[in-house]
């Protein structure tokens, strides 16, 4: 499934190599705010539900630096309020699985939810054809226990992703793999309900079979077929063990989980909200106490981000 687009991964690896900096600098058109017009160029479904959605950009690079990761926030003009009566624009944010080097594109992964009063952001860009816009804007980076960065930052990396939240992991994956200065080790997690839930499988098992020393990939399945030979269930600490780097406690270690509320409260413990701002939206989000199977594992806060 979308090999040509793997061929454009992978030329992008050699394009990379250059690199010498996570503040790598290159000729940007100029910053901008406000929502800019993303054309789709091409979708493939990856399951029942789920899209993989090339966009163009309204620019050259989706971010201001092309090391750090990114993340947009998709506008839904035709959305209702959560009670269905009032017309709203709606919002959601997604981080692409593209490298943020990638020229003039931005890949999403999106689910399209059932549709539900307050929602249907998923549905609307799934509904998309070929050539429509959408318009989004580019989030502020992201702080990781007070840095953007995540390259040579540490040596050992664990990415458990839930269905959509395997995107900014694989995101993450690229830009680590990608950097010719990069040591670190890196254990993905995959869980999904069934096997044909699997969002990006081949994706990941191109970028494992080209970086053997250094990305390994697991599956899990929480309802699993006969002769399913892979990880079963919703997660456990014997599985964690078996399958990601240990606790260290010096910094060198990071787990990192994204996916939806409940699953990052399994393995980790819920997302808090900073107070509402004056405007009234919501809080910004914060990490909040470490719990959940990760703080049962023995890892301390500081070598877990909930993403």
């Amino acid at each position: 499934m979308i090999s040509h687009w793997h061929h454009h991964a992978r030329g992008l690896s050699m394009v990379l190599r250059g690199f010498s900096s996570p503040a790598a600098t290159e000729l940007f058109c100029g910053s901008t705010t406000g929502p800019l017009p993303y054309t789709l160029l091409q979708k493939d479904q990856q399951s029942s539900d789920s899209w993989l959605c090339r966009f163009s950009l309204p620019r050259k690079y989706l971010g201001d630096d092309l090391a750090l990761p990114t993340c947009v926030k998709v506008l839904y003009p035709g959305g209702t309020d959560e009670l269905g009566k009032n017309k709203k624009v709606l919002e959601k944010s997604y981080s692409p699985a593209s490298h943020p080097a990638a020229e003039g594109v931005m890949d999403l992964v999106v689910k399209a939810y059932p549709y539900r009063p307050g929602g249907g952001v998923g549905a609307y860009i799934c509904n998309l054809k070929v050539g429509e816009k959408m318009y989004a804007k580019v989030k502020a980076k992201r702080l990781m226990h007070g840095d953007a960065r995540v390259s040579r930052r540490w040596k050992k990396i664990g990415l458990i992703g839930g269905g959509t939240g395997i995107a900014p992991l694989f995101q993450i994956a690229r830009i680590l793999l990608n950097d010719p200065l990069e040591r670190s080790c890196l254990h993905l997690l995959s869980i999904n309900r069934r096997e044909e839930d699997i969002l990006m499988r081949q994706e990941l098992e191109d970028l494992a079979s080209v970086n053997l020393d250094r990305f390994k990939v697991g599956y899990c399945l929480t309802t699993p077929p006969a002769g399913w030979d892979g990880l079963s269930g919703r997660g456990s600490v014997e599985m964690l063990r078996e399958v990601l780097p240990p606790p260290t406690g010096d910094g060198t270690t990071m787990i990192l989980v994204c996916g939806s509320d409940g699953f990052v409260e399994t393995w980790g413990g819920p997302v808090g909200r900073a107070p509402k701002p004056a405007n009234g939206k919501k809080g910004v989000k914060i990490q909040g106490l470490l719990q959940g199977l990760l703080a049962d594992a023995g890892y301390d806060a500081s070598e877990v981000f909930k993403y």
